[in-house]
């Protein structure tokens, strides 16, 4: 199992990710906010942060995902992007464990393998979550 970023203090709405989403009115912005939006709507068990001055989705306090916005694309993160599949070939990247996707406002992205891998991702990092705290005790009876 690969190793988890834990931010222990992941908060259900984070002033300082609206005020950076807020801060970006440009199509980058935009695009950064959409996909932002989309890791927010996985579950109720969503917390996010500031991470290096990157939005970035946790489940409970373990991050699953991220946006950046640079000059001309955003980048769509995911922290432990190694292990999703990937059927649309959307990820990008050689690192050991992250991948992203680039977003370019002038190009078409297949929006719904995005909300795909963005959804893959969450229940990925719940299972992996699950499966480090294993099976519930048992009830006596």
């Amino acid at each position: 199992m690969n190793a988890l970023f834990h931010f222990p203090n992941a908060v259900r709405r984070d002033p300082a990710v609206e005020a950076w989403l807020r801060d970006r009115a440009d199509p980058l912005g935009a695009i950064a906010r959409r996909w932002f939006d989309e890791t927010r709507r996985c579950g109720d068990d969503v917390r996010e942060l500031l991470h290096d001055g990157q939005p970035t989705a946790c489940v409970g306090d373990a991050a699953f995902g991220y946006v950046d916005a640079f000059t001309n694309h955003v980048n769509v993160g995911f922290f432990r992007g190694a292990e999703l599949a990937d059927p649309a070939r959307l990820l990008q990247g050689t690192g050991k464990r992250m991948r992203h996707v680039k977003l370019r406002p002038e190009a078409e992205i297949d929006a719904g393998a995005l909300a795909e891998l963005i959804a893959a991702a969450y229940r990925d990092l719940q299972r992996c979550l699950a499966e480090k705290r294993g099976p519930p005790p048992l009830s006596p009876t």
